[in-house]
């Protein structure tokens, strides 16, 4: 008897993940500049990653790119509502996932670079968005779990680890509320929180390196300093005057971000000048300890300590020099 012929299992054949390069780290630490390099040598485009630079007339105090440089290299993600528009990071998140689809592919290199974190994240790790899974009584009942058991959040850490052992080995056991939180998830929908997350950006969508730029906290301070006296020297209490002489509310979300609400302050006759611009540089130098804190989190950051380099092209040229074979992989060709 003929024994049926054997037909070799089909490879399994994963889909081509989207190389994505990002550069992060706190403000005034030059990731614009560097981001420009690197898509001058690398043949990118940039898709910004900052909430405040979506906003069109908030230009100054946003420290968006200059004309010149967004003529030179493509800009993405750059005055795209107006400051009176709800923008949230599930809108961030649809925008900056369709141009890095898009810049790939005409064959150049996305490049996302900004400091806003969960704007990073949202498209790079998948972002879960705050009513899904949500339910107020089972959460509720979770922390209720938790204060009248002797193992407090220990206890529900251990939970999580049977249903979401991903979730927990991310989550500290002592962080109540992320544990609450994914549990929650749980309860409500029968879906694990890493395996929503993924929904929304799958694990295979991009073949990212991320970069990191750092340097010293007394320098920074100094750069902070530095261009905050540098934008009111270039007109930031006009911008202020005249986003406001345009009908927009002081009270508006864009209206809040630093540098805009201290001006509004000032243009209001509630604080002097210098006690503006004191307070620009005390709340952007707590801003950048914030983003730091959040990146550091994060244990797949490259950090680049540029605090003695000068010229962005040289820390272009280090982070591609610790691309290394990356660039082959995803296909990039220097000079290209």
């Amino acid at each position: 008897m003929t024994e049926p012929m054997r037909v070799p299992p089909r490879a399994i054949v994963e889909p081509m993940r989207i190389p994505l390069l990002a550069i992060v780290g706190p403000t005034a630490s030059g990731k614009s500049a560097v981001g420009v390099a690197l898509a001058r040598m690398l043949d990118g485009e940039i898709v910004s990653a900052d909430s405040m630079q979506v906003y069109r007339g908030m230009d100054i105090g946003t420290a968006k790119p200059s004309a010149g440089e967004q003529a030179q290299i493509r800009h993405h993600l750059i005055d795209v509502a107006d400051p009176d528009e709800v923008f949230n990071v599930a809108r961030y998140q649809e925008l900056a996932s369709a141009a890095i689809a898009d810049t790939a592919s005409r064959g150049r290199l996305p490049i996302m670079v900004g400091g806003t974190g969960l704007y990073v994240d949202a498209v790079v790790r998948g972002f879960l968005f705050p009513d899904e899974g949500r339910n107020p009584a089972v959460r509720a009942r979770l922390e209720q779990e938790a204060a009248q058991s002797a193992g407090g959040a220990a206890e529900l850490h251990a939970r999580l680890t049977s249903c979401d052992p991903e979730a927990a080995r991310k989550i500290h056991p002592n962080d109540l509320r992320r544990i609450v939180r994914a549990l929650e998830v749980f309860e409500v929908t029968g879906r694990p929180i890493t395996e929503l997350r993924r929904k929304h950006v799958p694990a295979h969508a991009y073949n990212a390196r991320l970069f990191g730029l750092t340097m010293p906290r007394d320098a920074l301070a100094g750069r902070i300093d530095a261009r905050v006296d540098q934008m009111v020297a270039d007109g930031l209490v006009d911008e202020v005057r005249r986003l406001l002489q345009m009908g927009y509310d002081p009270e508006a979300t864009a209206m809040q971000a630093i540098g805009y609400k201290e001006f509004a302050a000032y243009l209001a006759g509630l604080e002097g000048l210098e006690q503006a611009i004191d307070e620009v540089k005390l709340e952007t130098r707590k801003y950048a300890k914030r983003q730091m804190t959040w990146f550091r989190k994060h244990d797949d950051i490259t950090w680049i300590d540029v605090g003695g380099i000068s010229d962005p092209s040289d820390a272009a040229s280090e982070i591609v020099a610790r691309l290394g074979d990356w660039l082959e992989e995803a296909d990039v060709t220097l000079g290209r």
